[in-house]
């Protein structure tokens, strides 16, 4: 597979990665955008094969070169980062109630911001938004091994063989974990890094180990930490900070 110079992303796929494959699946795969956004992309023209305006459901295969026009005014990327509250949801609910999106300025919120990710009510900490979907998949999919960091206090005291037991991989409900990294703070309080992101995945493998959260606080997303930043406060992205993180993506800067 041929791009041009503006469908940035990693090397070009091998016939082995599953040719032909829809052309918004070759999309998010290299980075561009995520499917839904690069459907937006196919149904405003801006994307190209073999020279030809493509259409939303096509193929593309080995050998096809994909192009996509640049919009008459580049799109401004924001990524924002919040120390979400115990209490808050990622999402709002149904019947109401406070939001981890409603807690950033109106301003922010205005950018078609969404949450990368998820961090359940009662857990607490760092939280991404951005309207670049670029970034979803290359943050949130295992197969990455982008690192989160997580402080964790148990109502009981942790057994002796936990850290051995989390670093092996917990089996939650038929699920094997991956091999997590953790560093034990005291009796009751550990810092556990992982790769993946199941759902309610520490608490689950807490209770596999015979525990239970009592608090769960993200204090990391690669290279995005939370450092001094308040409960309920947010930090914007930008400078050396930013450029970093989209480095250690594959992306090499914050337009496309």
């Amino acid at each position: 597979m041929r791009r041009a110079e503006t469908a940035r992303g990693p090397s070009p796929i091998s016939k082995g990665d599953g040719f032909p494959m829809r052309l918004n699946k070759y999309l998010a795969h290299e980075g561009i955008a995520t499917r839904r956004a690069a459907d937006e992309l196919i149904e405003k023209k801006r994307v190209l094969v073999n020279g030809t305006v493509a259409s939303v459901g096509m193929k593309v295969d080995e050998g096809d070169e994909v192009t996509i026009r640049r919009s008459a005014k580049p799109r401004e990327f924001a990524y924002v980062l919040l120390n979400k509250p115990a209490g808050v949801d990622t999402h709002a609910e149904k019947g109401g109630g406070r939001d981890a999106l409603g807690m950033l300025p109106p301003e922010l919120r205005m950018l078609g911001l969404f949450p990368v990710g998820r961090l359940d009510k009662a857990s607490a900490g760092l939280m991404l938004f951005t309207n670049d979907g670029r970034i979803t998949d290359r943050l949130l999919n295992p197969d990455h091994d982008h690192e989160k960091t997580y402080d964790v206090t148990t109502k009981e005291p942790l057994r002796s063989n936990f850290k051995q037991r989390m670093e092996e991989g917990v089996d939650i409900e038929g699920y094997r974990t991956k091999p997590a990294r953790v560093e034990i703070v005291n009796e009751s309080r550990a810092r556990i890094t992982l790769t993946e992101g199941k759902k309610h995945q520490i608490r689950r493998m807490v209770v596999a180990l015979g525990g239970q959260v009592r608090t769960l606080t993200r204090t990391r997303i690669g290279s995005l930490t939370l450092g001094t930043m308040p409960e309920g406060g947010h930090r914007v992205l930008s400078g050396e900070p930013l450029q970093a993180f989209l480095e250690s993506l594959g992306l090499a800067s914050a337009g496309l």
